[in-house]
């Protein structure tokens, strides 16, 4: 089966950079999809980037030129480079991987594998 482990998260002051990470293991890693989902406290969790296993990128709209969601070169990790943080990007950060499904990108059903979660923490 497949494993996640998730690093990088922080606190760091609104305009900084912060870059996540998720290493991802098991017989499937390198064939699936993975993606980044954030939750805030008292709000649903929301889909924030991923990645198709042919290294195609999606982003919600309130990222997009601000975060890059992109592998390593042995396709084992995926990283989340966010840029331009905001007070709202706060939130615990979970990377999840697919099971091979064609759900859409964007719905947290088409995630089989979840990581523990990182707290990101934008102070304005």
């Amino acid at each position: 089966q497949v494993q996640l482990v998730e690093s990088g998260g922080g606190l760091v002051q609104a305009g900084g950079s912060l870059r996540l990470s998720c290493a991802a293991s098991g017989r499937t890693s390198t064939r699936s999809d993975m993606g980044w989902f954030r939750q805030a406290p008292g709000l649903e969790r929301e889909f924030v980037a991923a990645i198709s296993r042919n290294n195609i990128p999606y982003y919600v709209d309130s990222v997009k030129g601000r975060f890059t969601i992109f592998r390593d070169n042995a396709g084992n990790t995926v990283f989340l480079q966010m840029n331009g943080l905001k007070p709202e990007d706060t939130a615990v950060y979970y990377c999840a991987a697919d099971d091979t499904n064609s759900r859409p990108y964007n719905s947290a059903g088409k995630y089989y594998y979840w990581g523990q979660g990182t707290q990101v923490t934008v102070s304005s």
